[in-house]
């Protein structure tokens, strides 16, 4: 990475002064630039102004979800920011990930953008404010570490307008003209503090929760887009898995970091990122829920958990789980547990129907593996006695899945009655996830028991007439992926 500019001062100057010092700039912003160099920085540039823009694929539906928000809060001045950049270590910066909420308005995915819906006789006005592009005039696009010359080209505010199909403003205006504000202003918190500022007498928390609910709700239910976006997510992924079991050997000989590496690549290579941190966990790691340091060893005869999803450009992310025998081949009681685990996926992906409360498909997975557990003598029955006790979740320990979209655990801030105690509507996205996990500790279950831990998720969208399986390219039943593992080692 290369250095940014320092301004030349007595405490940094640390080479000799040349025989003729340079001069200042006359207006003393950049000491150690001479006229000279920054009158030639000024010129000779070529006008690179875009005029043939496309819109944003999803700009139609930010705009009807624009239109939904402002019919929920009529009359009332809105505000959602970007965020800005999160500082990793010095002067060296995390990659900036757009809030949800901006996102999903706008499309735009730029730092330190704020949308702003003002109130108007008939609605709102939509106005996207922007850093615009960089200032020739005064030296900050080569000057500043954050300049076009450092990090590279902006879109115009005029460029922005076209691509996301909303007037743009110079966001370095909006502070100051939301303190002068007057009527009743509703804020997104957490992602900017200067613009928090700016409203601090004008908003109250109870007011914006209200609207941090509503925007989560209303991601509940996916649009035509985002459910494309969310299987494009999902093929990503499948590919992912297989670049994976392509490489479990070179795996072995090295560790977990392989095979997170491996996903990786993929993910980078036709998405933005990641969804979440890849969890590669081999042998007893398994059995820790959200193993993300993915540093341990890979051995042949072990299981492989891998919980991965590739995110998309535009934000939305697959969650698949596959756990898969190192060498190709179930053990005998690998193979038990991985079935007993299957065949709780496949009652809870039954039980994903329109009209059905949300909570079924965990109960269905959960009667299932609490019957197994009962079956294995590991607890005592009659199964409803489990149940009504959670004895079962000394084993199963978490909930059968989530709502999935632009967050891996999307619409966390939806109401319980509207999400967890909800009804499954079509377009729903959501993960059926159950998993056995016996810890290398857990002197309660037989030795062959301990330090296996497997879990099968899939992506299933509610349809009008049922239930779609988005990750169904890659195989669940045990004797499928071990077909499918012998297919991509042969």
């Amino acid at each position: 990475m290369a250095d940014e500019l320092i301004p030349v001062t007595p405490e940094t100057e640390t080479e000799p002064e040349p025989e003729e010092p340079i001069k200042p700039r006359k207006n003393g912003l950049y000491p150690g630039v001479s006229d000279e160099l920054a009158e030639n920085m000024k010129s000779g540039w070529a006008d690179t102004e875009l005029t043939d823009l496309e819109p944003v694929a999803q700009a139609g539906h930010t705009a009807a979800r624009r239109a939904a928000l402002s019919a929920r809060f009529p009359g009332e001045r809105l505000v959602i920011p970007s965020g800005g950049l999160k500082t990793r270590s010095n002067d060296t910066e995390y990659p900036f990930r757009a809030s949800v909420e901006y996102a999903y308005l706008t499309g735009n995915q730029t730092e330190d953008g704020v949308l702003v819906l003002e109130p108007v006789a008939d609605g709102h006005k939509a106005t996207i404010h922007l850093l615009p592009r960089s200032d020739r005039e005064n030296g900050e696009f080569w000057l500043s570490g954050h300049g076009e010359l450092w990090v590279g080209r902006r879109h115009s505010l005029t460029e922005a307008e076209q691509v996301y199909g909303i007037p743009a403003s110079d966001v370095r205006e909006l502070a100051d003209a939301l303190r002068e504000a007057t009527g009743p202003v509703r804020v997104v918190r957490g992602y900017d503090a200067g613009i928090e500022a700016a409203l601090t007498d004008k908003v109250t928390a109870e007011r914006d929760e209200e609207l941090r609910v509503f925007l989560s709700e209303a991601r509940l239910v996916k649009d035509e887009f985002e459910i494309g976006e969310l299987q494009k997510a999902v093929d990503s992924t499948v590919r992912g898995f297989e670049d994976v079991v392509r490489v479990l050997d070179k795996a072995e000989a090295t560790s977990e970091r392989y095979i997170e590496g491996t996903f990786f690549l993929r993910a980078r290579v036709e998405g933005n990122d990641v969804g979440y941190g890849s969890i590669c966990a081999a042998g007893p790691h398994a059995t820790t829920l959200h193993w993300v340091r993915n540093d341990g060893a890979v051995r042949s005869g072990e299981l492989l958990l891998l919980d991965a999803g590739v995110e998309t450009h535009t934000y939305y992310t697959a969650d698949v789980t596959r756990t898969l025998p190192i060498n190709g081949t179930y053990t005998e009681i690998q193979k038990k547990i991985y079935d007993a685990v299957y065949d709780a996926q496949e009652a809870g992906i039954a039980a994903v129907q329109p009209g059905g409360k949300y909570r079924d498909f965990h109960d269905a997975a959960q009667r299932v593996l609490a019957e197994r557990i009962v079956e294995w003598g590991l607890v005592e029955g009659p199964v409803e006695r489990v149940l009504e006790l959670g004895l079962q979740r000394r084993w199963t320990l978490h909930g059968t899945g989530h709502m999935l979209g632009m967050d891996v655990h999307d619409c966390a801030a939806a109401r319980v009655e509207s999400y967890v105690d909800g009804v499954l509507e079509p377009g729903m996205v959501l993960t059926v996830e159950p998993g056995l996990y016996f810890q290398a500790d857990d002197l309660t279950v037989p030795v062959e028991y301990r330090g296996i831990g497997v879990r099968i998720e899939d992506d299933i969208l509610v349809t009008e007439d049922g239930n779609r399986n988005l990750s169904a390219g890659l195989p669940r039943r045990s004797d499928e992926v071990e077909a499918w593992m012998a297919r991509l080692t042969g």
